[in-house]
């Protein structure tokens, strides 16, 4: 408990907004992928006599993205990814933006030069009652929390 006597509750993973600049703002029902990661390069000098291993920091990556919502009209993900599939790639900022229970903004992860690289519509099944998803999945340069 904080020194104010308030508790310091942690924030629900449902209640999330998506921006993608020159799309929307759009609500979608599973965000994940916010990932960044480093390769480590061993290194060890010749001269070095205790014959340690250096660890170096190398190459940044940073995981898919991968965006989920329930289907409607709007075709604006279809429209980016078809773009993409003509060979005009058209990189975007996208932001993921958590909410408290006020829907206030609390947290803002900004992903940089993104595009769709994959999108899936679907599946369909006459036996059940689920609505029909689309995913989509961003490949991106660079990931910050800001």
């Amino acid at each position: 408990m904080a020194e104010t006597g308030k508790r310091d509750d942690p924030y629900q993973q449902f209640n999330f907004l998506v921006e993608i600049d020159g799309i929307a703002r759009a609500g979608f029902m599973e965000c994940s992928g916010l990932t960044t990661d480093n390769d480590m390069i061993d290194y060890r000098e010749g001269a070095d006599k205790a014959m340690n291993v250096r660890k170096l920091s190398g190459l940044r990556k940073y995981t898919n993205v991968v965006l989920k919502r329930g289907y409607t009209q709007d075709k604006s993900l279809w429209e980016w990814r078809k773009a993409c599939i003509d060979g005009k790639v058209q990189r975007r900022s996208a932001d993921v933006i958590l909410l408290d229970e006020n829907r206030s903004e609390v947290l803002r992860w900004r992903i940089h030069e993104a595009w769709i690289s994959k999108w899936d519509s679907g599946p369909f099944n006459a036996k059940t009652n689920d609505v029909v998803v689309e995913t989509a999945e961003l490949v991106h340069e660079r990931l910050e929390l800001v």
